[in-house]
C-alpha cells in the first residue's frame, strides 16, 4: 500500500514532523527528513498491524490533491 504523508520542518525544535492524513492520529518526527520518513513508515506499519490485531477494517484510500492557493 502507498500512503501520502505531509512533512513539515519544525524550526523551533530543528527537525521534521510528519503525518499521514489517511490514518487519523498517525504522526512521527525525525531530526532529518530521511529519519522522519523512515519513522512515519514504521508508524504506518504499526497502525495497520494494530487494526489487524483488533479485527478492524483497513482504511480506504482517500482522494488527496495538493494544490496551491494564492492569497
Amino acid at each position: 500500500m502507498k500512503f501520502a504523508v505531509i512533512i513539515r520542518e519544525d524550526k523551533e525544535d530543528r527537525g521534521y514532523v510528519v503525518s499521514c492524513p489517511a490514518l487519523q492520529g498517525c504522526h512521527s518526527q525525525g531530526d532529518t527528513m530521511e529519519e522522519a520518513l523512515a519513522n512515519i513508515k514504521e508508524a504506518i506499519e504499526a497502525y495497520l498491524e494494530s487494526l489487524e490485531l483488533d479485527n478492524l477494517p483497513s482504511p480506504s484510500m482517500p482522494t488527496i490533491a495538493a494544490v496551491e492557493v494564492e492569497v
